[in-house]
């Protein structure tokens, strides 16, 4: 079937496409016709239905409806259809029909097509059918709706015999004429009355409207935007209402220009915001600076207290008089917030007021976050046009005076900013300062250059401390570079000594006025006397001393002012360090080097000792003033007291004293080669090289107990004399002495006395006990006075005993004893003839003699 109605559907086509569909009718009906009878009964209605379907589907087959009505007909009253398709021709005929009826359509295509094809019965039975239908419908209604027409039929007759009974009666019309043009008058001025009522209202709200939009305006040209924006607020209340404003045009330009008033009171309150951020700015530093300065200031203020303070307890320590104290009363408005001119917050609590009242808080809060984040970032820009060390109190005062206006805010903004993000700004901040000090630390080579910014960062640290800031990573990076600050510290006082030591010609020091006493003597404490010398004042040091003592100084203090602030709260043990550092590498390496470069002559050397003197006392003074500076009590810095920190170039500038002596001396020996060891007589006034010895001792200790304090100059003289007796006994062991009689022994110890004379007469310089002072002195020339002791002895051999020789020998060696007796047992018998008489007989001393030399022999 469906390869039929294809086939069918394919000859339709081909036939509408040569185009024989429209204005060949019968054509078509008639090929249809023809087409459907070759086809089986079962098939032939589907395939006129689908043809009928396919002719008001196509678009070039168009025909009209009664033409398509007819065709149908037509084809559906052949009687070559099978009955039941007859009975569907017949519903679909009156289908068709009622259909158009109901549209109100010409009936004339059915009366055409029924009486063309023979069957006006069909038509006439289809409009009885339909009539019947429509009658079947009424009565359906009228059964659905009878009770309504009932009551209106009752209504009806009811109305209709009221109106029988209101007649028009004229004599009640004539008399109610006049109360009803009464009636009419006055609804009419009911309604004029009202009409004006109405017109005062909208009068009244109109210039109260108006009166509202003049006051916003006035407002706004003062710039009091607060009461302008809430006149706009009354204006949006009370007034844009639908039945608020009888004018239209009226309501529609308020809802017009409310909000371009608005915006254009943010723009000039954004305005003013932004000419408060760019005046902000350059008063944050200002403040900074302020608040830097005053900080600066309490310290000073501190420090001058400390002062007295150690005064007084250096007072009270020195003696019992009575302390007088008084209470300084001083201004503790150190807030730099409380200057009136320090910087203004009123534009900027304005504008948040007016976005508050605009309802735009939450966009303001976060346009100045990330303004004044913008400004933040801004500051932390370090120039690389401009040496740090010139632009870091900028830099520092800048970001202090920042967050000063971010504390104040916090505290007075209600809640513009939050402590949370405050905490991020500086966090920021704190992360910028530690690596641009990092950086710049890195790169200083100049102790002073760090100090300078430390004390700077510390007093930014102090000033940002009082507003809760944590300021721990700053101080923390002063403290990572303490020991770098101290090498270099170490490293400029080094080289500041040598030049001392350099430009110094070693000679004593001439004070001609108190103040360079003062400032040279007594602000070092290395006095020997409390009382005020003469001027002019010749001092026991040279010029390399109070130099000195300046660089240690000035280093303990540096030292302390890097340390203090810092974070370290009992930093005295780091001074403490640091200070050994220098005295006993840096100064101590100076001198060491000084005296090692073989340049000091005699009276420069014991210059420089009794520099070393000097500087011994001025150690204790170092410490004291570390100890002061550091805040701690004076009897802690004694309890922890070294040994002097310059012992080893004290040790070798007096052996370079001793060498230098030494070799005077060996210089004066020379004169020995005129002694006559196998004289006749011995020297009356002894020999000549002592005579010229004795002269230079006494000439150098006239000079050198001017400088050298006692215990330096007991040493040294004590050397001296030890040398002179190791010569005089080299003397009798020198080669060149072959052999010697007792006249040249006689003009030795005329020569020992001589020394121990000398010894005697500079004892008392030394000592309390002058006995002791003689004995120490005189046994310098120990071994020297008991060989010429032993040579004068008339038993020689009591050297054997243990006991004598403990007691007067303990000095001499055996083997030395053993060389000098044999060149005194060498000379003639002449020669031993002056101990006794010249008989014949063996002389007693010199048998003595012959048997010690002996014994000594068998002995070694």
């Amino acid at each position: 079937m469906s390869v039929t109605l294809l086939k069918f559907q394919v000859w339709i086509t081909n036939r509408t496409i040569r185009g024989k569909a429209v204005n060949q009718l019968n054509f078509s009906v008639t090929g249809v016709r023809r087409y459907v009878l070759l086809q089986p009964p079962r098939l032939q209605h589907r395939i006129i239905r689908h043809f009928l379907k396919s002719r008001s589907v196509n678009s070039s087959l168009t025909a009209g409806k009664d033409e398509e009505k007819i065709v149908a007909g037509f084809l559906l009253s052949s009687s070559t259809f099978p009955r039941r398709c007859r009975r569907e021709s017949e519903k679909q005929d009156l289908l068709l029909l009622s259909t158009a009826i109901a549209n109100g359509e010409d009936l004339a295509p059915f009366v055409r097509k029924a009486f063309a094809s023979g069957r006006p019965d069909s038509l006439l039975q289809s409009l009885r059918h339909y009539v019947r239908s429509k009658e079947s419908e009424i009565e359906d209604l009228c059964k659905a709706h009878y009770q309504d027409f009932i009551g209106a039929v009752d209504d009806l007759r009811s109305l209709l015999s009221d109106a029988d009974s209101s007649n028009p009666n004229s004599l009640l019309q004539s008399v109610a004429a006049p109360l009803l043009s009464s009636l009419d008058a006055y609804l009419e001025a009911s309604a004029v009355a009202r009409n004006l009522a109405a017109a005062l209202s909208s009068a009244h709200s109109c210039v109260r409207l108006l009166d509202l939009c003049d006051r916003a305006n006035d407002h706004f040209a003062d710039d009091n935007l607060y009461r302008a924006l809430r006149a706009v607020d009354s204006l949006e209340r009370d007034f844009l209402l639908p039945d608020a404003v009888p004018s239209v045009a009226l309501r529609r330009m308020l809802q017009r220009q409310i909000p371009a008033f608005r915006a254009q009171a943010e723009r000039r309150i954004s305005k003013d915001f932004s000419d408060w951020m760019v005046h902000i700015r350059v008063a944050s530093r200002n403040l900074g600076q302020m608040a830097i300065g005053r900080a600066s200031a309490a310290r000073q203020r501190e420090e001058e207290l400390r002062v007295k303070q150690r005064q007084a307890e250096e007072q009270s320590r020195l003696s019992l008089r009575d302390c007088v104290y008084s209470l300084d009363e001083e201004d503790d408005a150190d807030d730099p917030l409380s200057g009136v001119g320090a910087f203004e917050l009123t534009p900027l609590y304005r504008a948040y007021h007016i976005y508050q009242t605009l309802g735009l808080t939450d966009r303001f809060r976060q346009y100045y976050f990330e303004n004044r984040k913008l400004q933040l970032t801004s500051d932390f820009q370090v120039s690389s046009m401009t040496p740090f060390l010139e632009s870091h109190q900028t830099f520092f005062a800048q970001i202090a005076g920042f967050f000063i206006v971010e504390e104040r805010v916090l505290r007075t903004g209600g809640g513009l900013v939050t402590r949370m993000e405050v905490d991020a700004l500086w966090e920021t901040a704190v992360a910028k300062m530690v690596s641009v000090l990092e950086d710049q630390f890195s790169r200083m080579q100049t102790a002073s250059h760090l100090l300078l910014i430390k004390d700077y960062v510390s007093l930014l640290s102090v000033t940002l401390r009082r507003y809760g800031y944590a300021v721990d990573p700053l101080l923390d990076v002063l403290s990572k570079h303490l020991d770098k600050y101290h090498d270099l510290l170490l490293s400029d006082c080094r080289r500041q000594i040598l030049e001392a030591l350099a430009a110094d010609k070693f000679e004593q020091m001439l004070m001609k006025k108190e103040y360079e006493y003062s400032m040279n003597v007594l602000s070092f404490q290395i006095q020997t006397s409390d009382i005020i010398p003469a001027f002019p004042y010749v001092a026991p040091f040279s010029s390399t001393v109070p130099d000195c003592c300046r660089i240690v100084r000035s280093f303990v203090e540096d030292s302390v002012s890097f340390l203090s602030y810092g974070g370290q709260l009992d930093f005295y043990a780091f001074v403490k360090k640091y200070l050994d550092k220098l005295l006993g590498e840096v100064l101590d390496g100076a001198f060491l080097r000084l005296v090692e470069s073989q340049s000091l002559g005699v009276s420069q050397a014991m210059q420089v000792a009794a520099n070393m003197a000097v500087l011994e006392r001025a150690c204790d003074f170092f410490f004291r003033h570390a100890a002061q500076l550091s805040g701690i009590p004076l009897r802690i810095a004694e309890r922890t007291r070294r040994e002097f920190a310059l012992k080893k170039s004290r040790d070798a500038t007096e052996e370079l004293l001793l060498s230098l002596l030494r070799g005077k001396i060996d210089d004066f020996m020379l004169l020995t080669d005129s002694i006559i060891w196998m004289g006749e007589e011995p020297p009356h006034n002894g020999n000549e090289y002592a005579n010229e010895v004795i002269i230079y001792l006494e000439t150098l200790v006239s000079t050198a107990q001017q400088i050298l304090p006692a215990q330096v100059l007991n040493r040294v003289i004590y050397g001296v004399l030890s040398h002179i007796s190791e010569k005089i006994v080299g003397l009798f062991l020198s080669d060149l002495v072959k052999r010697f009689n007792g006249s040249a022994v006689a003009g030795i110890d005329y020569d020992v006395k001589l020394f121990e004379s000398f010894a005697e007469n500079q004892s008392q310089l030394f000592s309390e006990s002058e006995e002791a002072g003689t004995n120490e002195l005189k046994l310098a020339l120990a071994e020297a006075r008991q060989l010429v002791n032993l040579l004068t002895s008339n038993n020689p051999e009591n050297f054997l005993n243990p006991v004598i020789r403990e007691r007067s020998y303990n000095r001499l060696d055996y083997k030395k004893v053993v060389s000098i007796s044999e060149k005194f047992r060498d000379s003639s018998d002449r020669l031993f003839g002056t101990f006794g008489t010249r008989s014949a007989k063996q002389n007693p001393k010199k048998k003595s003699l012959d048997a010690l030399i002996k014994r000594l022999k068998d002995v070694s």
